[in-house]
């Protein structure tokens, strides 16, 4: 049975949204790729989505920046950094996660496992 939540997956990269797609698509997620900032956010104008995967930079507009921008319109959403700039231990990730801005960040390259891994905890059935 598929699963009734959206996701939108918001990376400058073409390739890596059609990756993200992929995990999600063959796991019986919805899913929306936006391919900057501004795609992202008229998106959320007119989806209900339930998570969100968040590249760290965009053309248009940084990631947390974005992040703070998609907190205010969609309160409460998860959102899941990804990035091959930004590490897990550097203190932009920690203060994000710590301040809740974000829920959790994952390095480029991931493992699917590890995306699904991500969505569970986030989202219990």
């Amino acid at each position: 049975m598929a699963d009734t939540r959206s996701f939108l997956i918001v990376d400058d990269e073409p390739e890596m949204c059609w990756i993200l797609e992929q995990v999600l698509k063959r796991s019986g997620y919805n899913c929306l790729s936006a391919l900057s900032g501004k795609e992202a956010m008229a998106l959320t104008e007119n989806t209900d989505f339930h998570f969100v995967f968040l590249d760290a930079k965009l053309p248009d507009i940084e990631g947390m920046e974005l992040a703070r921008q998609m907190r205010r319109r969609l309160p409460g959403i998860p959102i899941v950094m990804i990035s091959g700039y930004f590490y897990k231990d550097d203190d932009t990730i920690k203060s994000a996660l710590s301040s809740g801005l974000i829920r959790h960040f994952i390095s480029k390259p991931f493992n699917h496992e590890e995306i699904l891994q991500i969505i569970r905890t986030c989202l219990p059935d």
